[in-house]
């Protein structure tokens, strides 16, 4: 069997060659049965902390948006967030986190979506999204998508337009893709 694949067909102009991606993918470490068992966590935080190869991933995560008018960012709690804000920065645009629910002062929107085992909320504030403002969704993995969507979800009921998906890694065998429909997703790793 061989290694998972770092994604030659989902990376966006400007991301690194396929050798650098693998060298990239390798700062992923992968802890199993966490946080239950049978579970396999990916965790970013190796990569978090090299800063050459974090710059470039952020670099590479804000490449396909460099042009497209982004006004802002929305970052899903809780690893969004850490790609989101430099990913904002370097493309000169609002961040906006997008937090589970109770996390938020003030009038909030809110989206109610379906989980494996129950529902989630996730809220931003009320004013957060300009409509007519083209906002770019940043996560760390689309898995199930059921998060992503809801977040976009919300991005439109505040009246602005879904300019497109950036993840750093795409849970292929999840079928998240398939939820995230209609919009440019660019995935830096598929797995």
């Amino acid at each position: 069997m061989s290694g998972p694949s770092t994604g030659a067909s989902t990376a966006a102009p400007g991301s690194p060659t396929r050798a650098r991606r693998d060298e990239l993918f390798g700062y992923i470490r992968n802890v199993p049965d966490y946080p239950q068992p049978g579970v396999l966590f990916r965790d970013i935080t190796p990569l978090l902390a090299a800063s050459e190869a974090f710059t470039e991933v952020v670099q590479a995560m804000a490449a396909p948006w460099l042009d497209a008018g982004i006004d802002e960012v929305a970052g899903i709690e809780a690893r969004g967030f850490i790609l989101a804000a430099p990913v904002a920065l370097a493309l000169g645009a609002g961040f906006v986190p997008v937090r589970k629910q109770g996390k938020l002062p003030g009038p909030t929107r809110t989206v109610s979506y379906d989980l494996e085992y129950g529902q989630a909320v996730l809220e931003a504030r009320a004013d957060a999204f300009r409509p007519g403002g083209r906002v770019l969704v940043v996560d760390d993995v689309l898995a199930t998508g059921g998060t992503v969507a809801a977040t976009m979800d919300l991005v439109r009921d505040g009246g602005a337009e879904i300019a497109g998906v950036g993840v750093l890694m795409e849970l292929l065998e999840l079928g998240g893709r398939d939820r995230v429909t209609g919009v440019d997703l660019q995935a830096l790793f598929a797995v």
